[in-house]
């Protein structure tokens, strides 16, 4: 009929009495609205009651902030490197006994140079002549110094060879070992320079042993006009500067260290390139003070140690 409310747009059918004015469904008769909340809430015990959606019980923030933390107060020193300034403290520890470790490790280096130098076995100018003939002295010294940075050469690529699988016990060993052999053929290479340039050094065995050692300590050449360079004795300032250049060396060695033979190939150019370069320093001084052959006088021959050190044979030259 005209007038009449579609059936589609008809308003719902509405409740009259009191579950109307409050908008819902009421409590049941006979049941009383606080005993319905208590029933509709879910059971903390676990045992009896579930959700609506079958979820379970959603978590407690109060149990969850009521349990137990674990008692940490023990693990600070444990805990301490996570932070910056335990790292910090950590890093500075390390440092300390690192440096404590070295300086022993350089004065027991010391003392062991000290005792092998007396055992190099030294050229004399008649012998290095008769090895090499037909050159001169800058030729002669070219032949020493390539044999020597050979020789040097060949210490660090065994070092770097026996460090392809290290072991921090046995860093320290080997690079004592380099180190103390590649002093020895420098020593070496020391002393027949100042044979080459006419400047040997007065005394005994003992003593040229301490001017080569105190010319390798100090790279430069022998100041032969000044005996008291000659005469004088490893005191402590000799020691001192004797470890200052043995930690010098060993800091400029660990990278022979690394595994994989990569050590062996960096140990053989940095020895060679230290060689060369002290060789340099001390040709350069040797040539302002050098006496010509011609003029030399005729020098007795040189002493052989009794137990002479074993040093690589590329020493010897080609």
């Amino acid at each position: 009929m005209a007038g009449d409310t579609p059936f589609r747009k008809r308003r719902p059918w509405r409740r009259h009495g009191p579950e109307a004015n409050q908008g819902g469904p009421g409590p049941a008769a006979g049941v009383s609205p606080s005993a319905e909340r208590s029933a509709a809430l879910p059971d903390p015990s676990g045992v009896s009651g579930t959700s609506d959606d079958e979820r379970g019980r959603s978590a407690s923030l109060e149990v969850a902030g009521a349990a137990a933390l674990p008692d940490r107060s023990g693990e600070s020193d444990q805990a301490e490197p996570t932070t910056g300034a335990g790292r910090l403290h950590a890093v500075k520890r390390g440092v300390r006994k690192g440096g404590e470790s070295t300086r022993v490790l350089a004065g027991q280096l010391a003392d062991r140079i000290i005792e092998t130098a007396p055992r190099v076995p030294v050229r004399d100018l008649a012998t290095l002549r008769k090895q090499f003939p037909g050159l001169g002295p800058e030729e002669l010294a070219d032949k020493l110094v390539a044999g020597a940075s050979r020789a040097s050469a060949t210490v660090g690529a065994g070092i770097g060879a026996a460090a392809m699988l290290p072991v921090p016990p046995a860093m320290l060993a080997e690079l004592a070992a380099e180190v103390t052999g590649v002093a020895a053929v420098e020593m070496k290479l020391v002393a027949e320079l100042h044979e080459v340039y006419g400047l040997r050094p007065p005394g005994n065995l003992a003593q040229r042993s301490t001017a080569y050692l105190t010319s390798w300590t100090e790279e430069r050449g022998i100041d032969v006009t000044r005996p008291t360079t000659l005469n004088a004795a490893l005191g402590g300032q000799m020691k001192r500067e004797l470890r200052q250049q043995i930690t010098k060396r060993m800091a400029r060695n660990l990278p022979n260290l690394i595994p994989f033979m990569i050590g062996a190939a960096v140990g053989a150019t940095m020895n060679r390139r230290d060689t060369r370069k002290l060789a340099d320093r001390i040709r350069n001084d040797l040539r302002k003070q050098q006496i010509p052959w011609d003029r030399l006088a005729e020098l007795p021959p040189l002493e052989r140690p009794a137990v002479p050190v074993v040093l690589p044979k590329e020493i010897e030259g080609a």
